[in-house]
């Protein structure tokens, strides 16, 4: 080894001893007689003195070095005198005295930085750079946070009795969500494969196997737009348990993911144990979202009946009017609430009515129209009191609810009122299993086809599907879903008549899904599972604003590897060999 111990590692119980340290000059410091080496590696940094009058050999050396050189470093570890104790770093109370040193690699200058203290390199360089931009401590302990998850999940789980099954990546493409990734064969001419969007056949079909309980850490890849908690390739915990209903996967999760918060991230404040859990229509009426963010207030409010019928055309013309109540912000100018108002028109509302609650009087762009009396009513049922700022939209109840829940987040950030610190979550249950495609004139599912009705709800399949409840469940935390499942379907005319309601002719759900459907005839226990997204998880808790932050070589918001340069052409002979050929 060209190494006795990691930079990191140094502290004083190693004072007296001979090391060898190897790493990166992280700073290098001419005292004019002694030289300091902030010495790096993955572990931390350590400070090495190279004194001219001790060892001019290793002195000389240590000047020839520059940010980002590799050395070998052999010495002595001491003691730093009080004064010079570094409280800032781990190692700060000792330092290494130099014996020899060996330049192992030099280093051109960085095209983007690495320390800690210099400004950020824009995004597409960190991306083309990222076998550099990966030196950055921060992005080191994110990665080494990610690490310690999945090794978290795995022993969990595996003491739980679940086994870890690696499923195919190649597999048959059966459109059911995103749009698929697709391999050509060359041995099968005109024939494709898919990547998996999910291992969700092959895990249902596992439980046909009678494995029982099954994990994964499974790499998924989907076909669309990026975002910022979005990538074309990403990587979920894919677990699924037979004989179980859905409280026993949900309590399993939270369970798993309460003891990995608090064995990880200890520093993190769980706002809730045991995780509040809402239905699906509360969720939507309170937050304007199915993943929302507990950690403040301002709820959505329902004021309709107070609102509408007092001569403002723009309430009474309204299906619905809902406000939030945001506090300490009446004093906002003219020009910031016509900025909100803007901001509501941008997610789609028609506009933004407000009411700014004072000590003596309360300015209003409705209440000429309300009359006071009215208009008071309608603050006391907010609650709102002397200093808050009332918000209001009206419009069809799938407009407020998703404009007034936009508008919410976006202040609270303005606030300041996202505490990273604390993780909210909660369960969401009780979806609608299906959602009408007016287009098509058909429901389409809101999970997956796969997902079963509530027990209860199994007979509006033939009367009132629309009604119906999937036997579904979301993982939510500080606005992001961080991981949904469902109890699945086993018995085949089930599943038949989930493909008849949403319109799959008889031959085309045999074509695609004919093994599921078969499978379904031999035996197959009643099953369910989850899929927690190792990216998203990673990025809430290591306080990240997106995923890329915690992905070892992520794609650009554009899908593109900038390092590689993929995806990109292929020869003609490549072509001529896959039976392709490429359209202008």
């Amino acid at each position: 080894m060209l190494k006795s111990i990691m930079c990191g590692a140094v502290r004083k119980d190693n004072v007296r001893q001979q090391v060898t340290l190897a790493g990166w000059v992280n700073r290098q410091r001419d005292h004019g007689g002694i030289i300091f080496i902030d010495l790096r590696d993955r572990d931390g940094i350590v400070q090495v003195v190279f004194n001219e009058q001790e060892n001019k050999e290793a002195f000389d050396v240590a000047a020839r070095c520059r940010a980002e050189y590799v050395v070998q470093v052999q010495g002595e570890v001491r003691a730093r005198p009080t004064e010079l104790v570094n409280s800032n770093i781990a190692t700060g109370e000792v330092e290494v005295v130099a014996r020899e040193v060996k330049i192992l690699n030099e280093s051109k200058p960085l095209p983007v930085p690495v320390a800690p203290d210099q400004p950020p390199a824009d995004e597409n360089l960190r991306l083309k750079y990222r076998y550099l931009d990966l030196r950055q401590p921060r992005m080191q302990r994110n990665l080494v946070l990610r690490h310690e998850i999945v090794r978290y999940i795995r022993n969990f789980l595996s003491e739980r009795g679940f086994i870890e099954i690696e499923t195919p990546l190649l597999i048959k493409t059966t459109p059911e969500g995103a749009r698929d990734y697709v391999v050509p064969s060359r041995v099968h001419p005109g024939k494709f494969y898919a990547l998996p969007q999910s291992p969700q056949q092959l895990k249902q079909l596992l439980m046909v196997a009678g494995m029982e309980r099954y994990f994964q850490i499974a790499r998924c890849l989907r076909d669309e737009d990026t975002r910022g908690d979005r990538q074309p390739e990403f990587t979920q915990l894919d677990m699924e348990m037979s004989f179980v209903e859905r409280e026993d996967v949900m309590a399993l999760i939270e369970e798993l993911m309460t003891t990995l918060i608090e064995t990880l991230t200890p520093e993190k404040k769980l706002l809730a144990k045991p995780w509040p859990r809402l239905t699906y229509a509360e969720a939507m009426a309170r937050f304007g979202d199915d993943k929302f963010d507990m950690r403040f207030g301002m709820e959505l409010r329902d004021v309709s009946e107070l609102a509408k019928g007092a001569g403002f055309k723009v309430f009474d013309d309204a299906e619905q009017v809902k406000a939030i109540v945001v506090p300490n912000c009446a004093t906002y100018s003219r020009k910031q609430l016509d900025d909100l108002t803007e901001r509501a028109k941008a997610h789609g509302a028609n506009g933004l009515a407000w009411a700014a609650v004072g000590e003596n009087e309360t300015r209003s762009s409705f209440g000429k129209f309300v009359g006071d009396e009215r208009l008071r009513a309608i603050l006391n049922q907010l609650g709102a009191t002397a200093g808050d700022l009332a918000l209001f939209i009206a419009d069809m109840p799938s407009v407020v609810t998703a404009t007034l829940g936009r508008v919410r987040v976006e202040l609270a950030d303005r606030l300041g009122l996202r505490d990273d610190s604390v993780l909210a979550f909660a369960w969401v249950i009780d979806f609608p299993l299906f959602q009408w495609n007016q287009e098509e004139s058909r429901w389409d599912p809101s999970h997956h086809l796969f997902t079963s009705p509530l027990p209860e709800d199994m007979p509006l399949l033939w009367s009132e599907p629309g009604k119906a409840r999937g036997a579904q469940y979301d993982m939510v935390c500080n606005n992001y879903e961080v991981g949904g499942g469902s109890i699945r379907i086993h018995d085949r005319k089930l599943q038949e008549k989930v493909f008849e309601l949403i319109g799959l002719p008889y031959d085309v759900a045999q074509e695609r899904f004919g093994h599921m459907l078969e499978a379904f005839e031999f035996g197959t226990p009643p099953h369910g599972g989850i899929a927690p997204g190792i990216d998203r998880l990673t990025m809430v808790l290591a306080g990240e604003p997106n995923i890329r932050e915690v992905m070892a070589f992520p794609k650009s918001q554009s899908a593109v590897d900038l390092m590689l340069g993929a995806p990109s052409e292929i020869t003609q002979t490549q072509l001529k060999e896959l039976h392709l050929k490429i359209a202008e």
